[in-house]
């Protein structure tokens, strides 16, 4: 691997993939891309017993960590805090000499069922998608790693019978290629309230 290229993990927390439209695909076509490894946490971990040492050894391996989930109560499903609460484990990723993680770039790959306006001060959820992770970036902050807004999709529930799911992994493979060819400007990136949408300004070269 070059200096440029960039090792990109992908962990999903999905609890009925069965019945994933959305989520399942992304997953899929994320397995086709050199240099990115994905994990399915609830199908390596179905008793939530979760291999601590072989979690940090991944995380130390990759130099992008997304973490790819359904939004559940505004937050993530139940493993996805489980791995954090064992994993992200002090003299690890923060306190004294817990800085494995330090430099990593991070962000969610999330579907919300919701439409866009509802995740809006005015809205029905009275926040927006980046004020409800605040604890996730929180948690980048804390560990030294370089927090990217989201690549979301709003109204997931029908995003099939709506015709937008082709332009969602269009721009998610996009996206995935950019991160391990290292293209993604991240200072541009920041600012956004979203990742996908703004592809065209935040992929260089």
């Amino acid at each position: 691997m070059s200096e440029q290229q960039q090792a990109v993990l992908l962990l999903l927390a999905h609890p009925s993939q069965h019945r994933s439209e959305v989520n399942l695909p992304l997953f899929e076509l994320a397995k086709t891309i050199p240099g990115v490894t994905t994990v399915d946490l609830y199908g390596e971990y179905p008793e939530f017993d979760i291999d601590i040492e072989r979690e940090q050894q991944r995380l130390l391996a990759h130099d992008v960590v997304i973490f790819q989930f359904p939004l559940y109560w505004y937050s993530t499903p139940a493993i996805l805090k489980e791995w954090q609460d064992l994993v992200l484990e002090y003299g690890f990723a923060y306190g004294t000499d817990g800085n494995a993680l330090k430099g990593k770039r991070f962000f969610c790959a999330i579907t919300a069922g919701g439409k866009e306006e509802a995740y809006q001060a005015e809205g029905y959820n009275h926040f927006t998608l980046r004020q409800l992770l605040a604890p996730l970036e929180q948690t980048a902050s804390l560990t030294g790693m370089r927090y990217l807004p989201p690549f979301a999709l709003f109204g997931a529930r029908t995003a099939v019978e709506d015709g937008l799911m082709a332009l969602h992994l269009k721009e998610w493979r996009e996206l995935l290629t950019a991160l391990v060819a290292g293209k993604l400007n991240r200072r541009l990136a920041a600012k956004l309230e979203k990742l996908n949408g703004h592809l065209d300004q935040i992929i260089t070269g």
